[in-house]
């Protein structure tokens, strides 16, 4: 657990925001492991043995209907983590959730997570607030499909993926990315197309790379701003959580 390892817990936002002394409890029990791309974490009506916290990968939650079709409803990155349903009094999930974009990511065994968040510390209220962002973004996403345009949530998709992996190349198949916006693989095409004769991004083989970041807000619809604010306010809360706390103890301790 070094601060020097490529893959420190703390490159996931959830963990960098715990207390020292609580991410301390946690480390010995995190473990670091590799998320290959299209791995399946969970089906439904199967319980989740382990709760993740991606670093540099991407877990893409889908619901899955009865004649095989699927629809992404979020997606989780270094800004989250994988296993609500845990503390939200689910023995099992309804969702199929698989690895969207390879990397790599903290898994910790579900009974250890729940004890933890019993204790009702901080990782209580941060994994608390992180679930209403959460659910907040499912929201959207329904919202978003019926009255925005493929351009604008393919835009919208695309900076979200950058939020959950930062500055890198993403590798999707324009088939993978029709899937995940419900829309025809031409219609991505020609989005992809326009998109780059703009300079905004640049797609090759399955590869794209955001060019002009600025660029591709201008392109995309309200929802991208009012859910990265759900997620930001997550952290904000819980930096002032913590420093009322420390001020309580400090004045304590000055008594």
């Amino acid at each position: 657990m070094s601060t020097f390892h490529p893959h420190h817990p703390t490159q996931n936002r959830l963990l960098a925001a715990l207390p020292p002394i609580e991410l301390a409890d946690l480390a010995p029990h995190l473990e670091l492991v590799h998320l290959p791309l299209a791995d399946a974490l969970c089906k439904p009506g199967e319980p989740l043995p382990y709760a993740y916290f991606p670093t540099s990968s991407v877990i893409s939650i889908h619901c899955l209907l009865e004649n095989g079709t699927s629809s992404e409803l979020t997606s989780v990155g270094r800004e989250g983590m994988l296993g609500v349903s845990l503390f939200m009094g689910g023995e099992d999930t309804q969702s199929w959730t698989i690895v969207q974009s390879a990397g790599y990511g903290y898994r910790l065994k579900a009974a250890f997570l729940l004890q933890e968040f019993n204790q009702g510390r901080l990782l209580q209220r941060l994994l608390l607030r992180y679930s209403h962002a959460l659910i907040a973004e499912a929201v959207h996403n329904v919202a978003c499909s019926r009255y925005h345009t493929a351009h604008q949530r393919l835009c919208r998709w695309l900076l979200s993926m950058l939020d959950r992996l930062g500055p890198q190349d993403l590798i999707l198949t324009q088939e993978s990315i029709a899937s995940i916006l419900g829309v025809r693989r031409e219609s991505v095409t020609a989005i992809a197309r326009k998109l780059q004769e703009a300079g905004t991004i640049c797609y090759r083989r399955g590869h794209i790379m955001v060019i002009d970041q600025a660029g591709l807000q201008k392109e995309t619809c309200e929802c991208y701003k009012k859910i990265k604010k759900e997620f930001d306010q997550v952290f904000d809360e819980v930096k002032t959580c913590e420093k009322v706390r420390q001020n309580s103890i400090d004045a304590v301790n000055t008594l």
